[in-house]
């Protein structure tokens, strides 16, 4: 038993830290987000078939830049970018984006 919960306590741990960086660090994303902004604009307007970054949800944003970075998404200089992404720097970026606002 004593086991069990040495490893529901581990599995907990593990959980939390994940999350850990949920919320992300916006003023180091933007520094972060330099790369970006050569083809989503200084802002994350989008510019011509780029998309808009700015005011995206946080959570939608970090799951995109994953599956770049796993290859599940197919555009090759994004998943050149992501792939140097931690997910620290995912969930910076994100926050940064997010806090821009939309239209």
């Amino acid at each position: 038993m004593f086991k069990q919960w040495i490893i529901l306590g581990m599995f907990s741990l593990a959980m939390m830290a994940g999350t850990a960086w949920a919320g992300g660090d916006a003023a180091a994303g933007e520094a972060k987000a330099a790369n970006c902004a050569g083809c989503h604009g200084a802002a994350g307007e989008g510019m011509g078939d780029t998309p808009r970054l700015a005011g995206l949800d946080q959570k939608a944003h970090i799951a995109m830049l994953k599956e770049y970075k796993e290859g599940a998404r197919g555009e090759g200089m994004m998943q050149m970018f992501a792939a140097q992404l931690s997910e620290e720097d995912m969930c910076d970026i994100a926050a940064y984006y997010a806090g821009l606002g939309g239209e």
